[in-house]
């Protein structure tokens, strides 16, 4: 797959393209996901996306914007496994905000990208103010010369698949209807930092997995599954939040203790699965009684996979 930071300097083969956020890339994502491979392919287009980096909302207002669900790297790993060929991450500032809907689609779309067919959400806005919507692109394909399509929107027991709602379910520690919406475990994946060795010195060494973003939709005592070390995913509890009894600066920290694992993880890239919520996060009085607390964490976490 080949990654673009804005559309390329020349212009390529022609492209099938979708436009998004994807956060989560949930099953509503997979579904335009697989229009859009099964379009370019009919077409002889390559499938495409394109996305925006940072999130609008975090630029137009940053205290307000919504946990994240995947950082980029995630979300770029998730369209390659799904057939995507080519990524274009356009970046979302002042500049990129202020561009009309008339020139998203007559410079980025047909001059940038040389699109032939669109697949946008039914709830597609794009350009300054939010100005464009479905029926302009439709006019403007005809002018331009390209298709566009509307994916309609995909539902779980009547709820329409977006990405409120897995952040509203994982906020609940709700895992099961998270995965539902996901179709797949909630995970988060990163490179493993050094800390202050708090957990090697109460004997539950952990491995702190460095995050892109520091608001996670989720916090508290989890049993989870790591991936990225050896062939076969690992099991653990893990620790999601801003850690009270240890640390007032308010900084969301996650650790995870893995089973009967002795060895350096230092800067490797793991892929840690949400797969059941033990308990909300806690300030204990002392390092004794969370140390005690820690061990009964791990049991009831070893529980779960035992009874899984």
């Amino acid at each position: 797959m080949l990654i673009y930071r804005g559309t390329p300097a020349q212009p390529l083969s022609p492209v099938a393209l979708t436009i998004g956020n994807f956060d989560g890339v949930h099953i509503g994502h997979r579904a335009m996901l697989a229009r859009l491979t099964q379009a370019a392919r009919e077409r002889g287009l390559s499938p495409c996306v394109m996305t925006f980096e940072p999130h609008p909302r975090e630029f137009f207002t940053p205290e307000q914007a919504p946990a994240r669900l995947s950082n980029l790297r995630e979300k770029l790993e998730l369209f390659e496994r799904f057939g995507v060929e080519r990524v274009f991450i356009l970046r979302f500032n002042k500049r990129f905000a202020q561009v009309s809907a008339e020139n998203f689609i007559s410079r980025i779309l047909c001059e940038g990208l040389q699109t032939r067919w669109v697949l946008v959400g039914d709830d597609f806005r794009f350009g300054a103010k939010r100005a464009g919507d479905f029926t302009m692109l439709q006019q403007a394909g005809k002018q331009y010369d390209f298709e566009v399509e509307a994916m309609d929107s995909v539902t779980v027991s009547g709820q329409r698949a977006s990405s409120t709602v897995v952040r509203e379910a994982l906020a609940n520690g709700d895992l099961a209807l998270a995965e539902r919406y996901l179709g797949r475990h909630y995970s988060i994946s990163g490179k493993v930092v050094h800390g202050a060795s708090l957990g090697r010195k109460i004997g539950f060494p952990t491995a702190n997995i460095q995050m892109k973003h520091n608001k996670p939709p989720l916090a508290g005592i989890f049993a989870v599954e790591v991936h990225g070390i050896g062939d076969k995913p690992l099991q653990g509890a893990a620790s999601l939040g801003v850690r009270p009894t240890i640390d007032d600066k308010g900084k969301a920290t996650l650790e995870v203790f893995l089973f009967d694992f002795n060895g350096d993880l230092y800067n490797q890239h793991l892929h840690v699965e949400f797969l059941l919520k033990l308990r909300d996060e806690m300030k204990f009085p002392n390092l004794e009684t969370l140390t005690a607390q820690i061990a009964a964490d791990v049991e009831n976490a070893k529980k779960f996979f035992i009874n899984r």
